[in-house]
């Protein structure tokens, strides 16, 4: 069994420093990494399942912003491949994106339906 052992430069005497107090000293530690957790981590993943799960509820009809800025009007989706064909500008053009590269849906819903 491995015990620490300090000497007392001043009386000669040698004092056993146990488990105890290295689990004071590294109780400081422990205590900043949970902090960190929960100001840094955990609203990050929050954060990234909430715009996840605005990815997936985005429907046929919705108004979305991409990630580059383009905004338009979702006319399919293809499930298999991740993929929405998006319908923007006055002339209808067509554009296929894929699904992470949705920014925001700007049309709102009602959720009593």
């Amino acid at each position: 069994m491995n015990h620490l052992f300090l000497l007392d430069a001043a009386s000669g005497t040698t004092e056993n420093v146990g488990a105890g107090s290295l689990l004071l000293m590294l109780l400081p530690y422990a205590l900043i990494i949970v902090a960190l957790y929960f100001i840094m981590i955990r609203p990050q993943s929050k954060k990234r399942k909430k715009e996840e799960a605005m990815r997936k509820g985005a429907q046929i009809g919705d108004e979305i912003t991409t990630i580059g800025g383009v905004v338009g009007r979702i006319v399919s989706i293809k499930d298999e491949n991740e993929t929405l064909v998006i319908e923007t500008g006055t002339d209808r053009s067509k554009m296929r994106i894929k699904r992470w590269a949705i920014g925001s849906v700007d049309t709102i819903h009602d959720d009593a339906e």
